[in-house]
């Protein structure tokens, strides 16, 4: 018995170990994918207007500063209006170029887009990182998502460049670009789509049953109390004969 309960014992133990270098693995992991530059937005559906988008970049040296951020912007799928947030310390600079395609919009057509930002002049030290903010006029809505192409560069001039690609069914790249993948817009109903008025609502529908029914019960009530009415004269006149036949003494 004894025997069992050592064997037992050192199996317990090794399947500990290995949970916990596999938790360390996984935290490890996890600790490596945070560190890439990544982009966010709030609202990241296909056509949304009047956003922003945040640029995260980390420091992953321990010993180096980054000191300049450069994110390509795309121009095939051209993000209109962009403005850049100061960030204090930081200098932005703002590259435009013409569009081989121009956009059309409500307030005219659009020829030039962003297509280059450059941060300078500050410093992200080992262990901190950097949120960059832009705000947009519009998103594309002919795209399924956005590559920003992005170099990062160190204060002992090491160059970062996050400019890989990732593909379905393959393992993330070293330096993956951040990408922006963007989300269908909400269905129109079908009653706004087509410009017809809409049907009533759940609520219209019971205000109108609700109507429905209590003109129904005080029509009932009505009828009820005059029948009931009629059915009291009529026993009034009963009894009145009642009395009239009856034999005298």
């Amino acid at each position: 018995m004894s025997q069992h309960h050592t064997t037992l014992r050192r199996a317990l133990r090794r399947a500990a170990v290995a949970t916990c270098l596999a938790a360390a693995g996984l935290l490890g992991a996890a600790g490596a994918a945070s560190a890439h530059v990544t982009v966010h937005a709030e609202n990241a559906t296909k056509g949304a207007t009047d956003g922003v988008l945040t640029f995260r970049v980390p420091n992953e040296e321990s010993g180096a500063s980054t000191t300049k951020v450069q994110v390509v912007v795309p121009t095939d799928h051209p993000l209109l209006s962009l403005l850049v947030t100061p960030e204090a310390g930081w200098t932005a600079q703002v590259t435009t170029t013409k569009l081989k395609t121009p956009v059309k919009t409500d307030d005219g057509t659009v020829s030039e887009a962003v297509s280059e930002i450059t941060w300078t002049g500050g410093s992200i030290k080992p262990g901190q990182y950097q949120d960059f903010h832009v705000a947009y006029g519009q998103l594309p809505d002919d795209a399924d998502q956005l590559t920003f192409k992005t170099l990062q560069t160190y204060s002992d001039g090491k160059v970062v460049r996050w400019i890989d690609e990732s593909h379905e069914g393959q393992d993330e790249p070293a330096n993956p670009a951040p990408v922006l993948r963007l989300t269908a817009a909400p269905a129109l109903p079908q009653s706004q789509a087509s410009g017809k008025p809409a049907a009533p609502t759940t609520s219209a529908a019971s205000a109108t049953a609700s109507k429905s029914s209590d003109a129904t019960a005080r029509g009932l009530g009505i009828a009820g109390l005059v029948v009931g009415v009629l059915a009291v004269a009529g026993a009034a006149v009963a009894i009145r004969k009642g009395r009239t036949a009856a034999p005298r003494d």
